[in-house]
């Protein structure tokens, strides 16, 4: 006899970790692949971090839980990365440690939103959001975004926006799949809307420090009722250590505290230190933003010569969003092509976009070169 399955349980999947499985798949089989599908470094845990981890774990130390909230010199370490980084006074005791980012969205959404509100996410956007929000019993409000906005969200988007109004909006800067970043003064317009209409805004900020030209602003200090979410993935290179971090209001420490004892007990003890040695290895890490300048080079520059022609503005993360209308209405099956005959994985746009995502395929260039490369050239001789 078959048991009910909670409704909150059948979200989508995430589609590019389904292209992931079909590349490993590929791989595992000695076929020629090139991994341009996920969005994670290809660089290890930096050279000090790894050391410090490798003293903890010769020690004996039973890295046992730490506090809820996250070891208190780590919350210190990413209060002086918010002075050195951006010049803003971020107060430790407003900084929590989480599983990861996907761990900070859903303390932040528990606590910020009641079941039944209504929050903001931009289409083409992380499909996580919505999911993650769906499943919890909050209203996702797609807000489509384009090339006219760059892919962002602006005070006058949101302005002509029908319907109830929104309790929370969720913007992310460098954007995923777009890799566009707000400016410093559009910023600002979509921060004062949100006041002016008591909306609280959760920022996306996991791939700040990768940047190509146009710095990416933190609403740590500009927007006090803001809450930011920001991870040790992408710019740190610590993607499979699932660390995390929020910086929340005061009034919501205490909260998002309660709900992490009970959801999450504390996040992972190694994987904190990590953390607390990582800010340390700043030569390292610039010079993996170094590699990921070349790669956007390498596909700004090649894409164009293989029919990608007509890409979104790629100011910062690891991504090229590329509109491929003009070679096909059905982005899933173009991916699946793509993989079988070149041996490069892409990620549908459909996995961004529910409503025109078919058109649309993201390359991710956190790779190598060479592999950037490669799959440039691989791609100039499909004739799909």
């Amino acid at each position: 006899m078959a048991l009910k399955i909670a409704r909150r349980g059948t979200v989508p999947p995430f589609i590019v970790m389904d292209v992931m499985r079909a590349a490993a798949e590929r791989e595992a089989t000695g076929a020629d692949t090139l991994h341009l599908e996920v969005g994670q470094p290809s660089t290890g845990l930096p050279r000090k971090a790894a050391e410090r981890v490798a003293e903890l774990l010769g020690s004996g130390a039973p890295l046992g839980y730490t506090v809820a909230l996250g070891l208190p010199d780590l919350r210190e370490k990413i209060a002086g990365h918010y002075r050195a980084a951006h010049g803003a006074a971020v107060d430790p005791r407003r900084i929590v440690a989480t599983m990861g980012s996907s761990a900070g969205f859903i303390l932040a959404f528990l606590s910020a939103f009641d079941a039944g509100d209504r929050v903001g996410v931009t289409r083409p956007g992380y499909p996580a959001y919505r999911h993650i929000l769906k499943a919890l019993g909050i209203e996702p409000v797609a807000i489509p975004v384009g090339p006219d906005t760059r892919f962002q969200p602006t005070a006058e988007v949101l302005e002509a926006l029908d319907g109830p109004p929104l309790d929370g909006l969720i913007v992310t800067s460098p954007s995923n799949p777009t890799g566009t970043v707000m400016p410093p003064e559009e910023l600002k317009r979509v921060v004062q809307w949100c006041d002016a209409h008591k909306v609280r805004l959760i920022s996306d900020e996991i791939y700040h420090g990768i940047t190509f030209g146009m710095a990416a602003e933190t609403v740590a200090e500009i927007a006090p009722d803001a809450i930011v979410v920001n991870s040790f993935s992408k710019y740190f290179c610590m993607t499979g250590w699932r660390l995390g971090w929020l910086v929340v209001p005061e009034d919501m420490v205490r909260p998002i505290e309660c709900l992490a004892q009970n959801l999450f007990i504390s996040p992972p003890t190694l994987s904190q230190h990590a953390g607390i040695a990582v800010f340390d290895c700043a030569e390292e890490l610039e010079a993996n933003v170094r590699r990921y300048a070349r790669n956007r080079e390498v596909l700004l520059d090649g894409l164009p010569g293989a029919g990608f022609d007509r890409l979104a503005p790629a100011d910062g993360a690891f991504y090229l969003y590329a509109d491929v209308a003009h070679r096909t209405n059905d982005s899933l099956t173009f991916c699946k092509r793509m993989l079988a005959e070149t041996g490069v994985a892409a990620t549908p746009g459909v996995d961004f976009d529910e409503a025109e995502g078919d058109r649309y395929v993201r390359f991710s260039f956190a790779g190598s070169t060479e592999d950037m490369e490669r799959a440039v050239a691989a791609l100039k001789q499909w004739r799909p």
